[in-house]
């Protein structure tokens, strides 16, 4: 069932309407939706739907709430209880999440980047069929919900404005906010809105205009004076003022004044990599973006015939990676490929080091002993150097390669411990939050959940401040770890849809769901399992990586082979005191439990 109060109040079972007999038994639904869940007393009811109520008035409450019940619920059998609209002591109460006025509130108080609000506004705003509870404008038991919901959609109006100028899509914003501002002149900062959208889209003097409009009707209206933001925003556009510029403007002409300044291959090659590592951070098409260009750049590199720039250019980009498995293994084998040409080339101790790392992160899940050879050598390297940025680089290295048996959370953990240190004192906040998040994956794997909600937190309130994504995903899979249902998996789920990262999504929501039922005694169920296909039903050598565990634990589980189980046994027998869930995406519960 839903039900509508954004407009005459309606309800729908399935997407059809539900025939709600007549006002008042609308008025009933009404006031129990304005109630939220609360029980409504049968004499408050009463109360409320007739001015002077006339006798028998309790029985028809009970008649109309009775007719409601059939309409909302005509699967219910004689006598069985309701499970919409209940009973409750002396009154009634409707228990339901699926009112639009709610999805509404939810989307306009939405906090994601503004490519993802947007959207959310538009369709929360979409939900509006005239006012709310338009039947009951004048009843006092709506008046001031009507009034709490009208404000947050004017308030959501300007948000989708506001959302559109930080989009760099001014224009778009003009057409509704001059009708906002028509229909609800006193709203000062819907005009702002509308001057800044104007200015942005080159029509100064409409922006003028406007503000000259917005003051005459404030003015002559409600006899008061334009507050300091239009005031001000009037001085700063005769004044063309630096800050009003919006920053796709700034980049444009810093993109067209470089283009202009740098005429060399080779400094563009250079600065190229320094545009793919910040584009990288930002997920989804970034992410692929600076993947797909990445080796395009290494390969512009090489056939300037400059070893010294190829090796500059392959070590530049020190994007802090958490995952264990390569989202393209083709190109990573590329990368190190290349690395390894160059390495030979190069005794600068910097350098080697940018490269040794490159080749110990692009070798994750990798049984080859160069890989963690070269992480080990990339930290002694380091460590020797006055270079925070490499020596953090060089831990993320050697991170990807503290995976190749179990029982290495402890390593992991004073890992990510040195990076949050090492970052906080020298401003690295990528590097910080990667910290944050291999101490949640390592507590995680010794079930210490309040040290990971810490990090998890960390993590967060980093990513919000610096604009980074790709963080939340990690978060909010650890959050359905935490939940351990397959609802809160579902929804972690939702956010890799073009994250940008099929290392990690291909096969992640099924392997949870089957992590859940072996921990709850369940069948595994039939599902495309993707790379982790071989040990969710029991085989051996499963590969390095933050999952190394949880597949020993799932092989352990689903064989019946002695000679698998013993196998299974050792390897697992270093983390008998840890969880399988040294990847703080999923659990399988206590490694003890496998080993018997």
């Amino acid at each position: 069932m839903d039900f509508g109060v954004l407009g005459p109040v309606v309800a729908a079972r399935d997407g059809e309407p539900v025939d709600l007999k007549g006002r008042r038994h609308r008025a009933v639904l009404a006031r129990l939706i304005v109630a939220r869940g609360r029980v409504v007393p049968a004499r408050v009811l009463v109360d409320d739907l007739w001015a002077d109520p006339p006798e028998g008035a309790l029985s028809a409450v009970r008649t109309f709430v009775a007719a409601l019940r059939r309409a909302i619920e005509p699967d219910r059998a004689p006598r069985q209880p309701a499970r919409l609209l209940v009973t409750s002591g002396p009154g009634y109460a409707l228990k339901t999440e699926n009112v639009d006025a709610w999805r509404f509130e939810t989307a306009a108080r939405a906090s994601l980047p503004p490519e993802q609000l947007l959207p959310e506004l538009l369709a929360g705003l979409a939900l509006w069929r005239g006012p709310a509870y338009a039947e009951f404008l004048d009843e006092p038991w709506a008046l001031a919900e009507r009034a709490r919901l009208t404000e947050l959609r004017l308030q959501a109006v300007e948000r989708v404005a506001e959302t559109r100028l930080g989009l760099g899509r001014a224009a778009e914003a003009v057409p509704d906010l001059d009708a906002h501002v028509t229909e609800h002149p006193w709203r000062e900062d819907a005009w702002r809105l509308l001057a800044l959208a104007l200015y942005r889209s080159e029509r100064q003097g409409d922006a003028l205009a406007v503000l000259r409009r917005a003051r005459d009707t404030l003015v002559g209206q409600l006899g008061v004076d334009p507050g300091p933001a239009l005031s001000r925003l009037e001085s700063d556009i005769l004044n063309q003022a630096a800050h009003l510029t919006p920053a796709g403007t700034v980049w444009a002409e810093a993109a067209a004044a470089y283009d202009r300044a740098v005429g060399g291959s080779r400094a563009r090659i250079e600065s190229t990599v320094g545009l793919l590592r910040n584009l990288a951070v930002t997920g989804g098409g970034g992410l692929e973006a600076a993947r797909r260009h990445r080796l395009a750049a290494v390969s512009a590199a090489a056939e300037l015939g400059d070893p010294d720039l190829t090796a500059r250019v392959i070590g530049a980009y020190d994007v802090p990676a958490i995952w264990t498995r390569s989202d393209d293994e083709a190109q990573a084998a590329a990368i190190v490929a290349a690395a390894e040409r160059v390495l030979s080339t190069q005794d600068h101790a910097g350098i080697r080091a940018r490269l040794l790392a490159t080749i110990a992160l692009e070798s994750r899940g990798s049984r080859a002993p160069r890989a963690r050879e070269a992480a080990l050598e990339a930290e002694q390297l380091a460590r020797g150097l006055d270079d925070p940025a490499l020596l953090a680089f060089a831990l993320n290295g050697l991170f990807m390669q503290t995976c190749y048996r179990a029982g290495l959370a402890p390593e992991r953990d004073a890992i990510g411990a040195e990076l949050v240190m090492l970052a906080q004192r020298h401003n690295l906040f990528t590097y910080e939050v990667l910290g944050h998040l291999i101490r949640l994956q390592s507590a995680c794997a010794r079930a210490d959940h309040t040290a990971a909600d810490e990090h998890a937190a960390a993590a967060d309130a980093l990513a919000a401040r610096h604009e980074l994504p790709l963080v939340a995903v990690f978060t909010r899979w650890y959050a359905a770890l935490r939940a351990d249902t397959p609802e809160a998996y579902r929804a972690a789920a939702a956010l890799l849809d073009g994250a940008g990262m099929p290392g990690l999504s291909e096969g992640l929501l099924p392997l949870a769901l089957a992590a859940h039922a072996v921990r709850h005694g369940e069948p595994i169920p039939e599902a495309d399992y993707g790379p982790h296909t071989p040990w969710v039903h029991g085989s051996p050598d499963p590969p390095p990586g933050l999952l190394f565990e949880a597949y020993w634990a799932f092989t352990a589980h689903s064989t019946r082979d002695a000679e698998l189980l013993a196998r299974a046994r050792a390897a697992l027998a270093p983390a008998a005191g840890e969880h399988a869930a040294g990847s703080g995406l999923l659990t399988l519960g206590p490694i003890a439990d496998y080993l018997g």
